[in-house]
């Protein structure tokens, strides 16, 4: 996994306001970057990365529809990066942008710049729940979007959004039907929350609309991850990222700053209550967890070891963190 430079361009080029979005209160004062600001940035970030700088660093434009840019503003931002990536300082730029704002000829134009990867916002694979949403696209553009990316020689990233108005967990299903399908080279689960400013947050202040609880969200986040990573696909981010303007602006949903991490903690349970409900030993076994991974194995507030007590599997094992385990593996040993 490369070193990723953010560099945030909100809501530019997006031709739509879904009902979700505000991205003015997420990343204020940013909507209008310059090429030198995008260039500092970069300075910045390589200093700050420094001896921990990994062998390949890429530039990642978030935020906006990058595709949907005018032609000029997308090349001067992309020739910002070029000084860099003719020093060999970064190695490749990634973008996000709507499943509707793909075309054939400028993608091969993105390529020469260094784009190695595009992220689509295709958010939910129902039409009835993008149209809800104000999306503005149907599946079937992000499908024709995920194949032009592809056929452009590009690496393909999705971004999925569950909690969706009008999606339940069929939605879900569905997710997991269209990735393993189209199997996009990574995939991003952002969980619905209610933003200040958003259309939506009127839904949900007049009771239009629920959004889904934090145990819901972590539920559905791990059936998700553990689908796809069973059939080898790579879930690079579970939740928003953590920051004062976003949670100074959030009015409901399943926000947490360590949401990934809360998800991770759920896979652990499941995959320690099959392993402990298959052991019949009259004494208890041993069971060994990477030593990283304390925390996950024991929840937030203890949540897992609560779990397994209820359960009546807590008694059954003894608990050895063990430096030699690759993260996330579990060992019984009797």
């Amino acid at each position: 996994m490369p070193a990723i430079i953010p560099l945030f361009i909100p809501h530019e080029g997006c031709p739509h306001v879904c009902t979700f979005c505000d991205q003015r209160h997420t990343r204020p004062g940013l909507a209008s970057i310059t090429p030198q600001q995008v260039a500092t940035e970069i300075e910045e970030w390589l200093a700050r990365l420094g001896s921990k700088r990994r062998e390949q660093v890429e530039i990642a434009f978030y935020g906006g529809s990058f595709t949907a840019l005018a032609g000029e503003r997308q090349r001067e931002l992309l020739e910002a990066v070029q000084p860099f990536l003719a020093a060999g300082q970064v190695q490749s730029i990634r973008l996000s942008t709507r499943p509707d704002c793909i075309e054939k000829d400028p993608l091969h134009l993105l390529k020469s710049y260094g784009v190695r990867l595009i992220e689509l916002g295709v958010q939910s694979c129902d039409d009835t729940v993008l149209s809800r949403a104000g999306r503005g696209h149907s599946h079937q553009d992000s499908l024709h979007a995920s194949g032009l990316i592809r056929a452009a020689g590009l690496k393909l990233g999705w971004q999925l959004m569950p909690g969706l108005p009008g999606e339940g967990f069929a939605g879900i299903r569905r997710m997991v039907a269209a990735c393993l399908k189209e199997r996009p080279d990574c995939i991003r689960i952002y969980p619905l929350v209610v933003l200040r400013g958003s259309r939506l947050a009127q839904d949900w202040r007049r009771g239009n609309y629920r959004p889904l609880s934090l145990n819901k969200a972590v539920l559905y986040c791990a059936y998700l991850k553990e689908r796809f990573e069973a059939h080898g696909l790579a879930v690079i981010r579970m939740g928003l990222q953590a920051g004062p303007e976003l949670e100074q602006n959030i009015l409901a949903g399943p926000y947490h700053p360590a949401f990934g991490e809360q998800v991770a903690a759920r896979l652990m349970f499941n995959k320690t209550r099959k392993l402990l409900s298959r052991y019949r030993g009259p004494e208890p076994c041993t069971l060994r967890i990477a030593a990283g991974d304390v925390s996950i194995f024991t929840g937030l507030r203890r949540a897992n070891i609560k779990r397994l007590e209820t359960l009546g599997l807590r008694s059954r094992f003894t608990l050895v963190p063990d430096p030699n385990l690759p993260r996330q593996s579990l060992r019984l040993e009797v």
